[in-house]
């Protein structure tokens, strides 16, 4: 958040409420740099009001907060460690002191790790399953409440294409692979039990997309991988946005549980 022009931890300012009766509202874990980012920036566009929040690249949110108050000035960062079910509990309870309600919940941030089996360690396999699945998990239970009562929510989960084609990935990523899965399923089991209460739960599921984890490949890798995709580029995560941005709105008021790929045909 901003005090004086920086982003500060939430609980360290003020509390300036939004109208809840003509405001739309969304939280976006991981808002801040890459996919989340570019997510963010597409749900302000939309006419929502945003938490986004961050937990190490200060520059980047200062950024990133920069471009979303363009768009919707009442827009906000917190700083969350959401490895942590305390810090996804306190980020969700910051978030709708400021916003009073929560329409949707991205489920964005998930470290990437690419690593054999033999090799990974055990704090490696911690933050992979903590970072991509406890944290939605956290998150989601943590909105649950507030959307039930409301009879009215959206969660979207960001999943990976490697989730369910990782025996044809040509590199090693398992606990990545392992989370990733595990977030689908957990995608589908709360489109069944939340539906009745009014909340829908999708997952959009990114294949090659242009963030910094695909950039700093050398270039004769990225070469070959684009060469791979029948639409023979990477995506833009302005792409991946634009999923997310469907799923949420009216146009899916009907679609819950599903999986919506963004991968340029790569597997089909």
């Amino acid at each position: 958040m901003r005090v004086h022009g920086k982003l500060q931890n939430a609980t360290d300012i003020s509390i300036e409420r939004s109208d809840p009766m003509t405001t739309r509202t969304a939280l976006v874990t991981g808002g801040t740099r890459g996919i989340g980012r570019a997510i963010a920036l597409r749900l302000a566009q939309d006419g929502y009001t945003l938490a986004v929040n961050h937990v190490g690249d200060a520059a980047a949110a200062e950024r990133t907060i920069e471009e979303l108050r363009a768009i919707s000035p009442e827009s906000f960062a917190v700083r969350a460690d959401l490895t942590s079910a305390r810090e996804c509990a306190r980020l969700v309870e910051v978030a709708l002191e400021r916003l009073n309600h929560l329409d949707a919940l991205v489920n964005n941030v998930g470290p990437w790790l690419r690593r054999p089996l033999a090799e990974t360690t055990d704090d490696d396999w911690r933050l992979m399953i903590d970072g991509n699945l406890s944290s939605a998990f956290w998150c989601s239970r943590a909105v649950l409440e507030t959307m039930r009562a409301r009879g009215a929510g959206a969660i979207v989960n960001i999943g990976a294409l490697s989730a369910e084609v990782s025996p044809g990935m040509p590199f090693e990523a398992p606990a990545y692979f392992a989370a990733k899965s595990a977030l689908m399923m957990l995608t589908r089991a709360m489109a069944r039990s939340e539906g009745p209460r009014g909340v829908r739960v999708n997952a959009v599921s990114p294949g090659f997309v242009q963030t910094d984890n695909y950039t700093a490949w050398d270039p004769e890798e990225r070469s070959r991988f684009a060469e791979a995709i029948p639409l023979r580029r990477f995506g833009r995560p302005e792409e991946v946005a634009e999923a997310v941005s469907f799923l949420i709105s009216e146009r899916a008021s009907y679609i819950s549980g599903t999986v919506l790929h963004v991968h340029g045909g790569l597997w089909v």
